[in-house]
């Protein structure tokens, strides 16, 4: 059955530890959050993003992303093939491009970010279209770190940046 692209599903995942709310449209998975948050912080970004558009909990338009998810946590050294329907802004669109061009087991700098978007002088935007990733994990966000390898700045908490991190081998390279 397809669904319509402008319709947002969302499903609660429990992975682990680790329990969040994910929603996707039609087009593809839009929405992963912060693990432990309340359905409303899932509410408040739709309201934002998708104006007008009532979440409707779907458990089974969910699992596909919901398996993917899982798996991602359970073996972090690989990516998922999902399909991503982003919502920003042009210039988060292009940062958040520029994250899911970071291969898993590596990291970058803010600087780095910057600097290969032509926008050398702009690392205080990039850590603000950073901090406003709403597909944790699949956008990943975890994987660029602070001047000198610091963990900083992460939705989901710097404890599980760096389990992530230490999940996909790179954590060795920020000590």
């Amino acid at each position: 059955m397809r669904k319509s692209d402008d319709t947002l599903y969302w499903s609660l995942l429990g992975s682990g530890d680790w329990s969040m709310h994910i929603a996707a449209t039609g087009k593809g998975l839009c929405y992963i959050g912060t693990p432990g948050a309340a359905y409303e912080e899932l509410a408040g970004w739709a309201a934002r993003q998708l104006p007008g558009t009532e979440p409707r909990r779907d458990d089974a338009a969910m699992a596909p992303y919901a398996a993917a998810i899982r798996a991602y946590l359970e073996d972090g050294a690989r990516d998922a093939d999902v399909a991503i329907d982003l919502r920003g802004t042009a210039f988060q669109l292009s940062v958040w491009q520029e994250l899911r061009l970071i291969p898993s087991g590596e990291v970058r700098a803010y600087a780095d970010v910057a600097e290969r978007l032509g926008r050398p002088s702009a690392v205080r935007a990039v850590a603000g279209a950073i901090g406003a990733n709403p597909v944790l994990f699949f956008v990943p966000c975890h994987r660029v770190l602070g001047k000198n390898g610091a963990l900083t700045g992460f939705r989901a908490g710097i404890a599980m940046k760096a389990e992530l991190l230490r999940r996909e081998g790179a954590l060795r390279a920020t000590s």
